[in-house]
């Protein structure tokens, strides 16, 4: 049997729902709910492009010209986003993990990621996928396993679906953030400006319409819970959202614009990331773990309607 792009597929399942995760990467490929698919996901026949579903570490989003520093070291990461000339999405995303736990309605990956040139460091990371009442719980860890400090920084990509025979134009986003990073031609930030009062302020919810996005979004709203909420919904009020703990302090939404073909509009991408693009460059956020110290959070996607 042809090697598939993902690898081996493991299908989690409770009651009307049915999960896909992928062991390349740890990604998640498909979330149906009642037999009703919640994202714009990919065939197991399929490389996961524009990162659908990818684990995003030990950064996400971008890092100009792929250089930075940590503790007076210069570092110089491959430019896998050559057109922007950026180091984009991390080092885990194309890698086979391995099962740690698994159950009908439960999968613990791993995957220990060794020093190499860029990132010199040795991190094991773990992410544990479960089927619950609320919908799917998606809890990443990670461990510094080496004899110094490291940077990390981490998100995910999923992709919420607009239906099979709808684009996001006709469906209605709510977002939680109040304030937007304004980006350069390459998509890395230069500031930041409030979104009230702009297209980009999405609070309240609105129509989508030819609203473009490939934005990073931070200041979000919580619940009591200290979950921030997004939910994107078609005219019928069905449709998905994503929620993140605290450990997520920003939030990319990207309507797909820059996607060819048929791909183009056909969901949102909702990421929830624990620090800003070019984090690596400027520090902020980043998570400065010390030799055999632990950081974790939780985030997961429910289904609406």
């Amino acid at each position: 049997m042809p090697v598939r792009p993902t690898g081996e597929q493991f299908v989690l399942t409770s009651g009307p729902a049915e999960v896909t995760v992928v062991e390349v990467g740890a990604g998640l490929r498909s979330y149906r709910h009642a037999g009703r698919e919640l994202l714009d996901g990919y065939a197991e026949t399929e490389i996961p492009r524009y990162s659908r579903g990818e684990v995003l570490a030990p950064w996400p989003n971008r890092i100009a010209d792929g250089r930075w520093s940590w503790d007076g070291v210069e570092h110089q990461l491959a430019l896998t986003e050559p057109d922007r000339a950026t180091a984009i999405h991390g080092l885990v995303n194309h890698v086979p993990w391995t099962v740690l736990d698994r159950g009908p309605d439960r999968l613990e990956l791993g995957y220990l990621l060794h020093p190499q040139p860029g990132y010199p460091f040795a991190l094991r990371l773990r992410i544990a996928y479960e089927l619950t009442g609320e919908g799917l719980r998606i809890t990443p860890t990670a461990t510094n396993e080496g004899d110094v400090p490291l940077p990390y920084g981490e998100g995910h990509h999923p992709y919420l679906a607009a239906g099979a025979d709808l684009h996001v134009d006709d469906c209605t986003l709510v977002s939680p953030a109040a304030t937007r990073l304004t980006t350069d031609e390459r998509l890395i930030p230069t500031g930041r400006e409030p979104v009230a009062g702009t297209p980009a302020d999405l609070r309240r919810g609105r129509r989508l319409g030819d609203l473009r996005l490939d934005d990073c979004f931070t200041d979000l709203e919580r619940g009591a819970d200290g979950r921030a909420v997004v939910r994107l919904t078609r005219p019928d009020g069905t449709g998905a959202g994503v929620w993140m703990d605290g450990t997520y302090g920003y939030l990319q939404l990207f309507t797909g614009d820059t996607i060819p073909g048929d791909g183009r509009r056909r969901g949102v991408a909702v990421e929830p990331m624990t620090c800003p693009p070019n984090a690596f460059v400027t520090g902020e956020a980043v998570l400065r773990l010390a030799p055999g110290e632990s950081v974790s959070g939780s985030w997961g996607l429910f289904p609406i309607g």
